[in-house]
């Protein structure tokens, strides 16, 4: 395994990106995040966004500047696109693309429309990533502790990378160079075979297990669920062993004895079949087909995972105990 190389503040200039001038595409979670801090760096920051819209009002109730995203692009010397993957390449071919030349830089945050060729920009234009591993809202609130969230940058400049990625604050963290490759196939895949996909179906299944067992459904959500928080934060902290080290050793047992049972190579043969439509794009396909037809199966997927249990009983737990009753200022909005 080769070395790891990881960037921090002092390793870059965070100059570079504050001579430039910058322009945001969105203000969903990812654009106020982002943009946010840059602006708190002391970057010269415009957002492009559908004047008078509802993301358009908000950045103005920030003290924000914003433009027509054509406008923001011709003023720009980079152009950082926080819209949905589902809409970049259509706002792309019809208001960044048209105001592009080889003066300005493209960037994005994930490279699923570039690496799938979605969007194919013209030859000469640089682009870049610098990818935060965390929502917006969590690189936002980590760069007001005086933290950062890590992040991933690749691309034709990385040192002007590694400076927007240190006005951000991952420079704090840590940064790690990568590829639009790597980062897209292994993003896609973390969420679908774990950190979303994986992680929800585990929880519903088997809080479904134990109420059709006969259990409360109340203490099948604290067993399957809530505690889940606890043990990821525990393997986040140290790792597996630090968490093993953590629990009782009948916790402990029953991981080595019966995890596997659950997650075994029935489960990593499917988990390889999934990658497989990641790599070859059948999955990027079926994505944009699905958004570009209206998004209906999406909107069914939506319905059904709203109206399981273990919402019901979920938001009947969390308003009752005061480990929840925190004021929290969370803005949902994702684009």
């Amino acid at each position: 395994m080769e070395d790891l190389k990881i960037y921090l503040d002092n390793d870059i200039n965070i100059e570079l990106i504050k001579s430039k001038k910058i322009a945001i595409i969105g203000f969903g979670s990812q654009g106020y995040g982002q943009g946010m801090n840059l602006v708190d760096s002391g970057c010269d920051v415009v957002f492009g966004l559908r004047q008078g819209g509802k993301s358009d009002i908000k950045a103005r109730d920030y003290g924000l500047k914003t433009m027509p995203i054509s406008e923001a692009v011709k003023w720009a010397d980079i152009i950082q696109i926080l819209i949905p993957d589902e809409v970049q390449a259509k706002v792309y071919q019809e208001e960044i693309e048209p105001n592009l030349n080889n003066q300005k830089i493209l960037m994005f945050s994930h490279g699923f429309n570039i690496h799938y060729g979605f969007i194919t920009p013209p030859e000469g234009v640089k682009v870049i990533m610098v990818a935060p591993k965390a929502p917006g809202h969590t690189v936002r609130s980590e760069y007001l502790a005086n933290k950062g969230v890590p992040a991933l940058v690749a691309g034709d400049d990385i040192e002007l990378a590694l400076s927007y990625a240190s006005a951000i604050g991952s420079g704090r963290t840590g940064i790690i160079e990568t590829t639009f490759k790597e980062e897209t196939e292994t993003d896609l895949f973390g969420e679908q075979a774990v950190l979303c996909g994986g992680c929800s179906a585990l929880i519903k299944t088997a809080f479904e297990t134990l109420v059709e067992a006969g259990y409360s459904p109340y203490m099948a959500y604290f067993e399957v669920c809530h505690e889940l928080k606890l043990i990821v934060d525990l393997i986040y902290e140290g790792g597996i062993e630090d968490m093993h080290y953590s629990i009782s050793n009948n916790a402990e047992y029953g991981d080595y004895t019966r995890g596997f049972q659950i997650i075994n190579q029935d489960t990593k043969k499917r988990m390889k079949e999934i990658l497989l439509q990641i790599q070859n794009g059948k999955y990027a396909k079926e994505f944009m087909n699905e958004f570009t037809s209206g998004g209906e199966n999406f909107k069914k997927y939506r319905k059904v995972s709203e109206e399981h249990l273990i919402e019901e009983v979920g938001k009947k737990i969390r308003s009752s105990f005061n480990w929840n009753k925190k004021n929290k200022l969370i803005d949902k909005t994702k684009n």
